[in-house]
């Protein structure tokens, strides 16, 4: 289990990571979002031992993960976003010498490079420099390098970077694989890849962690998408009675259509929103106010991502976020 309490981390004046604490277990996948410099790279750096925190602690398995800790950075697999390779080596030597470093000798050494081979399927590329790779063959390499010796922490950091669509499917079964003796985590600018790969996300901001939700709890609303050609205040003032009933405004994804237009009808949190689209329905009918379509709003992960990360939510950010996670 990887344990992170309270860690901070300043270069200079400017603070990359402020006061975060998070929990993830093995076997869990986790996606870790964020913004060019949010403070994702500063955190994987952090829990790979990589860096040290100014303030607060980071636990695997109830070790202390500190400065230089080479026993417990062998039980890490860490795929920087640039892996630095030697590019004259053959993608034998260069996985031999990672193995090496991780502790890895004789046959247990030459199993475990014989398994990250099969499971980045590097077979027809094992004995070929690694400059002579295209840029997703070196990806793999990268990825097989960061699952030597069965690593109890995996870090990815946008693993499928250069990747066709075969391979990246392959990519995320290989991920899901590993992960049912490791805990896993991904960061990607690619939303459709941890939805399907991940059960859970942490969105970071300005270096603090302003969600950590389970996926398949953000894709259902408290909200109704409501398709008409009536006015808003017209809907407004018809539903303005019901006890459901807290707000309506345009939706962001709502464009005209045969003069219709679609709202968000956001109702109270306490309320059964399938009831709550019944009694929206028949309101709206016994007052004659056309419905194009009606039914209860979904939400996806990079929607969520854009209403937490943009400019003009980071005032109400807070509430957003307790109403999420």
């Amino acid at each position: 289990m990887l344990d992170v309490t309270s860690i901070s981390r300043r270069y200079g004046d400017l603070k990359a990571v402020d006061n975060v604490s998070f929990a993830i277990k093995p076997g869990e996948i986790v996606g870790l979002l964020g913004h060019n410099g949010a403070g994702k790279t500063t955190i994987m750096k952090l829990l790979s031992g990589y860096l040290e925190p100014d303030s607060g602690s980071i636990y695997l398995d109830n070790q202390l993960i500190q400065l230089g800790d080479k026993t417990l950075q062998r039980s890490l697999g860490y795929l920087p976003e640039n892996l630095p390779v030697y590019p004259e080596l053959t993608v034998a030597s260069y996985l031999q010498y990672v193995a090496d470093l991780k502790g890895l000798t004789g046959k247990e050494q030459r199993r475990a490079i014989r398994r990250v081979v099969e499971a980045t399927d590097l077979k027809e590329r094992f004995l070929s420099p690694i400059n002579t790779l295209s840029r997703g063959m070196k990806q793999r390499v990268g990825v097989a390098q960061a699952l030597l010796g069965s690593p109890s922490l995996l870090i990815l950091d946008e693993p499928t970077n250069g990747l066709d669509p075969a391979q990246t499917e392959q990519m995320r079964q290989l991920i899901k694989s590993f992960s049912e003796s490791a805990t896993v985590i991904l960061s990607t600018h690619i939303m459709q890849e941890v939805e399907a790969t991940c059960s859970r996300a942490l969105i970071i901001q300005h270096g603090q962690l302003v969600v950590d939700t389970q996926l398949n709890e953000i894709h259902t609303t408290k909200n109704i998408a409501l398709q008409t050609t009536a006015e808003q205040q017209t809907i407004s003032d018809a539903l303005s009675n019901e006890k459901w009933f807290s707000s309506i405004k345009l939706s962001d994804n709502g464009t005209m259509q045969n003069k219709s237009n679609t709202f968000l009808i956001e109702t109270n949190s306490d309320v059964d929103i399938n009831k709550a689209i019944e009694h929206c329905a028949i309101e709206l009918v016994n007052r004659s106010i056309p419905i194009t379509s009606i039914h209860s709003d979904k939400q996806d992960l990079q929607r969520l991502f854009l209403d937490i990360t943009t400019p003009s939510n980071e005032q109400s950010q807070t509430q957003e976020v307790s109403n999420v996670a």
